[in-house]
């Protein structure tokens, strides 16, 4: 009986080893991507964005397909993201894509240009105005499919240790800030810093820089900025606001079955409304808490915000005379800024306008 027992259970092992069998070799064919995101894992906001972007993903495909977000520097530098997507060292990359302007500054309008289009009307160029097709078109020649996938909206105007009265107190200052702003910048005598996120507050401690822009309060209290410079700017007029995108292999892509890549681009879809909603919750009340640790809150002089107004326009036309993708894109961009501004100041602009006073007493 025992021996029966013994047999009847090897048979019925081996069967549930057989009947396994094809399901472990499917799984070992299962696509494990690799993105690496551009941000510390401290910054909850921006890489928690893309930690749930890989956890909707892999579980929207049961497991079917694996997606592993790895923060900053984990595999490659953050300024390395770029070519190394581009070559298929990683699978995917979490970024800002002004960080790597230095390819083609038509790369920016991928993130967001100077006093440009504010998170709402960046998604609706990007989904509904051409501009994904088109940038598509521009990233294709780096092998690489951009996916927006996030935007963190208009940003604040930086930390600097003295106040700037105007134009003249840019002259010599050493600015951390990324992609065009920095560009716009150096015509008005500013010196600009690329400077990782998670290195911004050694250099101002150390006096390397003598300001930095970053994201807003939420992300800047997480970088303590507030400690070691006491004046804190409005707005961020580079960016009208800043999309972040999924760069993807382009090979990589084209590997996967057609319902997944449906899933990626929905759970993309799925953050970028997910990022902002986060933001716009946690600004408020961390704004509050850095005015109340005494932090200092300006805005830029009406001269200063005309001069560097003056600067984009000119730093924009003069990129467009040299590199015909930038001009192609700006084209597009521009027109579709115009309708949004119509528009937005008969709408939005009107009744924000209206609570806004209401709410400040007046």
């Amino acid at each position: 009986m025992q021996r029966r027992g013994f047999l009847g259970k090897t048979a019925a092992g081996a069967a549930a080893t057989l009947a396994l069998a094809p399901a472990v070799k499917a799984q070992s064919n299962v696509p494990r991507w690799r993105m690496q995101t551009a941000w510390p894992k401290s910054l909850d906001t921006i890489h928690g964005s893309a930690d749930a972007l890989a956890q909707r993903v892999t579980a929207m495909s049961g497991g079917a397909f694996e997606l592993r977000a790895h923060a900053a520097g984990e595999i490659v530098p953050p300024g390395q993201i770029f070519d190394a997507v581009s070559s298929g060292t990683i699978e995917a990359g979490h970024v800002f894509s002004s960080f790597f302007i230095g390819k083609n500054p038509a790369l920016a309008f991928d993130a967001g240009l100077a006093f440009g289009l504010n998170a709402r009307q960046q998604a609706a160029w990007m989904l509904h105005g051409g501009g994904l097709e088109l940038l598509r078109d521009l990233y294709r020649q780096y092998n690489i499919v951009p996916i927006p996938c996030g935007n963190v909206g208009v940003q604040m105007g930086g930390w600097f240790r003295k106040e700037i009265r105007g134009v003249e107190d840019l002259s010599g200052l050493k600015f951390r800030i990324g992609g065009l702003g920095g560009t716009i910048m150096q015509k008005l005598g500013v010196v600009p810093q690329q400077i990782p996120g998670g290195e911004i507050y050694a250099a101002l401690e150390k006096g390397t820089i003598d300001g930095a822009e970053w994201i807003g309060p939420y992300d800047d209290e997480k970088l303590g900025l507030n400690k070691v410079a006491r004046f804190y700017y409005t707005p961020g007029w580079w960016e009208g606001s800043a999309q972040i995108t999924l760069l993807v292999n382009a090979k990589a892509w084209a590997a996967l079955p057609k319902i997944q890549q449906e899933m990626v681009e929905a759970a993309s879809t799925e953050q970028m409304a997910s990022m902002i909603a986060r933001y716009d919750a946690k600004n408020p009340e961390a704004l509050k808490r850095l005015l109340a640790g005494g932090t200092q809150l300006r805005a830029y002089p009406r001269a200063v915000m005309e001069a560097c107004h003056k600067a984009t326009e000119e730093t924009m036309n003069e990129i467009a005379e040299k590199n015909a993708d930038f001009s192609k894109l700006l084209a597009s961009w521009r027109r579709f800024r115009d309708d949004q501004n119509a528009w937005f100041r008969v709408a939005e602009n009107t009744l924000d306008g209206y609570r806004y006073g209401v709410a400040a007493g007046r």
